[in-house]
């Protein structure tokens, strides 16, 4: 028969080599540095927020007069190439319209405004000044935001990263020189936060003349990647 005595004794022997590694780890001379990096891309997918807005006496006329207009926006989108899984519908409402009265704080009802947009996601960037010009003309009298982004950011981020790691050991070497210390191993990789592309909105006013075509700039597109790297150091050579 095993005594208790025993049994801890061996379970405790057991535990400190592991418990010796930890310690050992914790007090590992080391130094923790950011690394920052990032690829630039031109576009290939762009979002456009496009709608109608109809006002008239009665609810069931602006309703009326919207719908209306909105089926030859979307007529002008299939037109236009843009496949129905590309367009989808972001808000649509159908609210009264007040005026102040002369009485403070009192309001009438002169109206009401029918709303519907949408969002039409184009695969082709340099579509974007053409899609517009095409539902202005049919009617769209409420255009707001373009968005920019890179379809398929993985590799390019992959990229980003890799320059993240090199801009991190860049700084760590200049501290352990700095220091008179060697740079070990790294210890630790963490990335900070989700790497994500930079996204840009570009805002703009619907054409004014017939003809007069919408000028859209595509730019290019920052996906950054910021990473902390933690690297041992020993005394120097």
């Amino acid at each position: 028969m095993i005594r208790p005595l025993l049994v801890a004794a061996i379970v405790a022997s057991t535990a400190l080599p592991a418990l010796a590694d930890d310690i050992a780890r914790q007090d590992t001379p080391a130094i923790t540095v950011s690394g920052e990096g990032s690829v630039q891309a031109p576009p290939d997918l762009a979002q456009i927020d496009a709608g109608v807005a109809s006002d008239a006496k009665t609810a069931r006329e602006a309703a009326e007069a919207n719908n209306t207009a909105m089926a030859r926006v979307l007529q002008a989108l299939k037109t236009a190439g843009i496949a129905d899984k590309d367009v989808q519908t972001s808000r649509l409402s159908l609210q009264p319209q007040y005026v102040q009265t002369n009485r403070p704080g009192q309001t009438t009802v002169t109206g009401y405004r029918a709303s519907n947009r949408l969002t039409i996601k184009l695969h082709d960037v340099g579509k974007v000044a053409n899609v517009i010009d095409a539902v202005v003309a049919a009617g769209a009298n409420d255009v707001g935001n373009v968005f920019f982004s890179v379809a398929e950011p993985s590799k390019l981020l992959d990229q980003a990263r890799e320059k993240a790691v090199t801009d991190a050991r860049r700084k760590a070497e200049i501290y352990a020189k700095a220091a008179g210390v060697t740079l070990g191993q790294p210890l630790n990789i963490a990335e900070d936060g989700a790497p994500t592309p930079v996204f840009r909105a570009k805002t703009f006013a619907a054409p004014m003349a017939a003809g007069a075509p919408t000028p859209v700039a595509q730019g290019e597109e920052t996906l950054s990647v910021t990473v902390s790297v933690t690297w041992a150091i020993k005394a120097g050579q």
